[in-house]
């Protein structure tokens, strides 16, 4: 997925609904993040795109939430519970997945595995 800012993204997407795990006074979602318009985006090693300043999934914890929701490592995060993550800073996109009465993570997710199965598709249908 390319990006050029000002113009509208065309993304294939999955939702992902992380239920946060309660550990004492922690709600805990088993993932970590990279990424943000402040970070650099040549460090991401996740994107083709080298000026992509998305958030994407670094880690996943095994047996954790995100794990159990299908949420994969290199998955880029569109929407956190409705709310745009495509022009946020690492710490805007932080607070967004860990506010504290939020019980239930909705995620918009996009990856490459998707995208690659959408244009399989697309070629496998003959053109009228």
């Amino acid at each position: 997925m390319s990006f050029i800012p000002g113009q509208p993204v065309t993304a294939v997407v999955a939702r992902v609904e992380i239920k946060k795990l309660r550990q004492d006074a922690n709600l805990i979602l088993g993932f970590s993040i990279g990424g943000g318009i402040d970070q650099d985006p040549g460090q991401n090693p996740f994107s083709e795109d080298k000026t992509d300043k998305g958030i994407y999934v670094t880690r996943i914890s095994p047996g954790g939430p995100a794990e159990a929701a299908g949420l994969k490592i290199g998955d880029k995060i569109m929407q956190v519970n409705g709310w745009d993550m495509t022009m946020v800073t690492h710490d805007q996109a932080r607070k967004k997945l860990t506010k504290k009465r939020e019980d239930v993570v909705r995620l918009l997710v996009t990856r490459k595995s998707l995208e690659q199965t959408v244009k399989q598709s697309m070629c496998s249908y003959p053109r009228p």
